[in-house]
């Protein structure tokens, strides 16, 4: 007796469940690299036992070469004269005055650098936070 098999056994792959796993996957790379910012400038800062609690969205970046960097929200930094730093931060704070600036320094700067930059801040009552790296 000579029984025959019904079904019928498909040698094929079907790769629609595998594409619909690496769009998920370029989504989720998608959304998370937009939300780390790079730090393009090497910049040792000093140590501090506090880390600031606001995410500080604008940056100023001063490195050992007394170099300055601005940038804003996810650009990455450019360098700009030390001139040109008032004018940004206007334009930034013209545009949201809520929001921190982020004051990244080397530790070989020297202080009246910073003050410089700091005095900006005063003058025009930006909200500045220094920042430091964790002991």
């Amino acid at each position: 007796m000579a029984l025959k098999q019904r079904f019928h056994i498909e040698t094929s792959f079907n790769m629609a469940s595998m594409t619909d796993m690496v769009f998920l996957l370029l989504i989720f790379f998608m959304i998370t690299s937009t939300i780390v910012v790079p730090n393009a400038i090497q910049v040792l800062l000093p140590r501090s036992q506090q880390q600031a609690q606001a995410k500080p969205i604008t940056r100023v970046t001063i490195d050992k070469d007394l170099n300055y960097y601005v940038a804003n929200a996810n650009e990455t930094e450019r360098q700009v004269p030390f001139e040109a730093i008032t004018p940004f931060l206007q334009s930034v704070y013209s545009a949201d005055p809520t929001i921190f600036v982020a004051l990244y320094a080397d530790e070989t700067v020297p202080y009246r650098e910073i003050v410089r930059v700091l005095d900006i801040a005063n003058q025009n009552q930006f909200k500045m936070v220094l920042m430091t790296r964790p002991n």
